[in-house]
């Protein structure tokens, strides 16, 4: 017998970047398991990224409903575009250098608009969704955040008709890095660690992308919680080379705090002491990269061996992963940032191109890249050894064999993930 479940979430296509892709792609395989999902997304919303070319990876036998939806966002445009489009999509200056209308609208964004600026969106849902659920004889909701304040929809869809609810989190809610930034008021940490807690313990399931995750989920609460992380899917057909040069790409956001000085410095010391390294290597950034980290690439002197390609669709990421010799993967070092598993890593993994990864210690990604032999990955204190490994990189580029032998990545495959996810529903 089919169920049908409705997928609460904020990024649809043709939202771009790694929020979209998680459940534009279980929505792709659920029917296999005989689960008709329908997507419940805003309509006409301001989002930070767009990727046309997403939209024809939607089946056009998927039911999608779309509901209007108010962003605050829309109005911070009218004060400054330029600064709250960099706010909304995530970066966010240093403390040292924010201007006092940005200092302001992330006071007004972390105090205002709790859990976030998507708010005004939970009341208008709840009530047309209750009566839909029914309707429709909905079997199962899923809440997927951030924006956390969907969440917020199935915990009152919840009270209000006791449908069965799974609360998936594609990051933490109170303990993200960017909670640091925005400037809360103690009365508002509070009430961000209410909300929370009321979520943990009222779905029916919980869903985290990351082990770490689930052991701060696991101390909040006894509801079920299961690890599904983000994974591949079959890569289209591409007639690609390799980089003539040797590339070393990182594609994704590079926030101001993402800011890996230590390998800027190693690539600066290997320039000045190999010749053939300097006339071969170059450094390729791929999606938003603050300003701070250009400045801190200029700062080592590396612009004249970088290129800036700036946000690309979807399909020529995954290209640009296979044309690349070596492909970074940088995370913020801190406590935080042990649970975040960029959505790219497993794209990475499938490519045969050596990862380079840095991040804190006794990270999710260090335990993935180790566990399937996809790459290297070093802590902020490893300097010497950063060094030996691009050096080891370059001279395999140099023989032409430069490559990786994965194992053990089947279970990451996009597919086995949405198998799991239906044992669940």
């Amino acid at each position: 017998m089919r169920k049908k479940a409705l997928i609460i979430t904020y990024y649809w296509p043709p939202a771009g970047g790694p929020g979209v892709q998680r459940w534009l792609k279980f929505a792709k395989y659920l029917p296999d398991y005989n689960i008709d999902p329908i997507i419940y997304c805003p309509k006409d919303p301001n989002y930070p990224i767009i990727d046309s070319s997403l939209v024809s990876e939607v089946s056009e036998t998927l039911t999608i409903v779309r509901q209007p939806i108010k962003e605050p966002y829309r109005f911070a445009n009218y004060v400054s575009n330029k600064r709250s489009q960099r706010i909304s999509s995530g970066i966010i200056p240093k403390q040292k250098k924010q201007s006092l209308l940005e200092k302001l609208m992330l006071y007004i964004r972390g105090n205002f608009f709790i859990p976030d600026a998507r708010k005004y969106w939970i009341k208008p849902s709840v009530r047309f969704l209750a009566e839909y659920i029914q309707n429709e004889q909905i079997d199962t909701i899923i809440t997927t955040g951030p924006p956390h304040s969907l969440h917020l929809i199935g915990l009152q869809l919840k009270q209000k008709l006791g449908v069965n609810w799974l609360a998936d989190f594609r990051d933490p809610w109170t303990t993200i890095g960017y909670h640091k930034k925005l400037k809360l008021t103690k009365s508002s940490r509070r009430k961000h660690e209410k909300l929370e807690l009321e979520v943990l313990t009222n779905a029916d399931q919980l869903i985290v992308t990351s082990q770490n995750t689930k052991k701060e989920f696991s101390i909040k609460t006894e509801q079920p919680i299961s690890v599904i992380t983000n994974g591949y899917d079959k890569n289209p057909l591409f007639d690609f080379k390799k980089d003539s040069k040797f590339t070393l790409s990182h594609i994704g956001s590079l926030l101001s705090d993402r800011n890996p000085k230590l390998l800027w410095e190693s690539l600066r010391e290997l320039i000045d002491e190999f010749p053939d390294f300097e006339k071969q290597v170059q450094l390729q950034l791929i999606g938003v990269v603050s300003a701070e980290v250009m400045e801190s690439i200029d700062s080592f002197g590396l612009t004249k061996y970088s290129k800036d390609f700036g946000y690309i669709n979807h399909d020529e990421a995954l290209k640009a992963q296979l044309q690349t010799q070596v492909l970074l993967l940088i995370e913020i070092d801190s406590e935080e940032t042990k649970a975040i598993i960029p959505g790219k890593l497993f794209e990475y993994m499938v490519t045969n191109t050596p990862i380079l990864a840095m991040g804190p210690e006794a990270s999710d990604v260090e335990t993935i890249i180790k566990s399937t032999n996809t790459g290297t990955y070093f802590s902020y204190l490893e300097k010497a050894c950063l060094k030996s490994q691009i050096l080891l990189y370059f001279e395999a580029y140099k023989t032409n064999t430069l490559t990786t032998h994965p194992i053990g990545l089947q279970q990451y495959s996009r597919k086995a993930l949405t198998k799991t996810l239906a044992e669940l529903i």
